[in-house]
């Protein structure tokens, strides 16, 4: 085990590497890595869930803004357009972002039913998948279906970059 003085010192040592350097030296990665001998004995195989990262988030925007660019759109202020140039806008975003959207996830209705129609929702329905609005009583719940909701079947991605992450466009510069 690591003294609590030498935690503290490779604590500061970490922390200045990371910033100056922009990674923490070998030599404190080899002193807090666990050894073979002293690792704790392996748990049993449970599915533990990926840590949370904005990575694929920030992909998913850059893919839209490449393809539809729809971040540009957004970003726009539309007050000084006009109706029919705000619809030619949207046509062209919507189908580049349509497409983009189409090569790398496959999306399915939440429910098959048509929307309008009439509709019941069994007791232990997942409130993830299905979500009652209204004057909801004890289940089963018998209302109109107004959305019928979106759910990712296929997520294909293409492999993250090593570099620049949370850049969703880059900034381009042209040189006469």
């Amino acid at each position: 085990m690591i003294s609590h003085g030498k935690r503290w010192t490779y604590a500061f040592r970490a922390f200045f590497s990371l910033i100056v350097h922009g990674r923490i030296a070998d030599d404190i990665i080899a002193a807090v890595q666990p050894t073979a001998a002293t690792a704790p004995a392996a748990a049993p195989s449970v599915a533990v869930p990926a840590a949370e990262s904005s990575d694929r988030a920030v992909q998913i925007l850059a893919l839209l803004q490449r393809d539809g660019r729809l971040i540009d759109f957004l970003m726009e202020d539309l007050s000084t357009y006009a109706d029919a140039q705000i619809g030619q806008a949207v046509r062209d975003v919507h189908a580049g972002c349509r497409e983009s959207l189409g090569r790398y996830v496959t999306l399915a209705p939440v429910m098959a039913e048509e929307e309008g129609r009439q509709t019941t929702i069994a007791s232990g329905s997942d409130p993830a998948r299905i979500k009652v609005v209204g004057n909801v009583g004890a289940p089963p719940i018998r209302g109109v279906l107004r959305h019928r909701g979106w759910e990712a079947t296929r997520v294909n991605l293409p492999p993250l970059p090593t570099a620049g992450r949370t850049i969703i466009a880059p900034a381009e510069v042209e040189v006469a």
